[in-house]
């Protein structure tokens, strides 16, 4: 499907050194953050508890967040968890302090703030703690009393478990750069692999570059966006190899610069109509998914525009500087050669 089609290539890479300059800068600047400012994990990755409240009407998170920081905790995070009644917050780990404290102290504060008071109450379950408000709220009795903030659940993330899920997510990481690696070298060639592999590293290394820069939360799901990302650009890059493979066999007269760019100039429709339909859905969750999913979406929003430019100007051009041609890819024709004829192989 084409919306438009454009009838002269586009010299992609006449400009190829001047674009490969400012993607080794890029590069450059996002592993300097990286080493430097570091990524600011999620309890996740660093252990922690999460607690998880529900108000009676739409929750103040600033005045959420102001009570749980008189607790001194350290650096709390207080969000939206679902709908705005839901708020998550998140707390790091407190190594002098047992789970079941931690979660008293936070919802006694939440509930204080809400001028009510904190009781003990039976259930199916086991005791739960509830916060009342009211006539009864001194004696513990839920008649003539107002919950304005429930405790729904807590969750605390061991050390070991944060360890865990990091060894695991960059065990994730490079099992997936080794399959993309094998798989554009058995279905292209070694050349295509590198160049298509330093693409994709390219574009993984200038989204953690970001997080680092701003100290964005890098959470497990920032890490499923940058799998995804990985994918996907390299889906983008297989299609220009495809069209790059194409050419060498239709046009021999090209030299392989005009090659790539032929290839790259018949794909723009398609990048565009793909990409643009892509970005569309998750620039939709990165402005109304909420807290939940905006650095899931931030994270794919920035990989597909840098997917993209890796893909023309950082796997196409790499291709270029690594010397691909038409032997490469085309393998030549055998003549037919009947091999009972005395004559076979003369020259005349």
């Amino acid at each position: 499907m084409e919306f438009f089609r454009i009838k002269r290539d586009i010299p992609f890479m006449r400009h190829a050194l001047v674009f490969n300059l400012i993607s080794f800068l890029t590069f450059a600047a996002a592993v300097f953050f990286l080493v430097t400012r570091g990524l600011h994990f999620s309890i996740e990755f660093t252990g922690g508890s999460l607690i998880e409240v529900q108000y009676a009407q739409a929750a103040n998170l600033a005045k959420t967040r102001e009570a749980v920081e008189t607790l001194n905790l350290g650096e709390v995070q207080v969000q939206n968890f679902g709908t705005s009644r839901d708020v998550l917050i998140r707390i790091p780990l407190r190594g002098e302090m047992k789970q079941g404290e931690l979660v008293g102290k936070v919802f006694g504060a939440l509930c204080s703030a809400e001028s009510g008071q904190v009781s003990t109450q039976a259930s199916d379950k086991g005791d739960r703690q509830v916060c009342l408000t009211g006539a009864n709220a001194a004696a513990g009795s839920a008649s003539a009393s107002t919950e304005p903030v429930t405790l729904q659940r807590s969750e605390f993330v061991g050390p070991q478990v944060g360890d865990e899920l990091a060894r695991d997510g960059a065990l994730a990481l490079l099992v997936t750069v080794v399959g993309i690696m094998i798989y554009l070298a058995i279905r292209f060639e070694w050349k295509f692999a590198v160049a298509g592999i330093i693409a994709n590293l390219h574009d993984v290394i200038i989204i953690l570059g970001f997080f680092a820069f701003f100290q964005w939360e890098f959470s497990l799901s920032v890490l499923a966006a940058i799998l995804a990302v990985l994918g996907y650009s390299v889906n983008e890059s297989v299609v220009i190899f495809d069209r790059i493979r194409e050419a060498f066999r239709k046009f021999r007269k090209m030299s392989t610069p005009e090659i790539i760019d032929h290839a790259i100039t018949s794909t723009m429709s398609r990048t565009i109509i793909t990409h643009g339909s892509t970005e569309a859905m998750v620039l939709a969750m990165l402005i109304f998914g909420g807290p939940t999913l905006h650095y899931f979406a931030l994270a794919l929003t920035i990989g597909i525009v840098f997917g993209i430019y890796s893909s023309v100007f950082v796997a196409a051009a790499i291709a270029m500087w690594l010397g691909v041609k038409r032997e490469d890819l085309v393998k030549a024709s055998k003549p037919d050669v009947d091999p009972n004829d005395p004559h076979a192989g003369a020259v005349v």
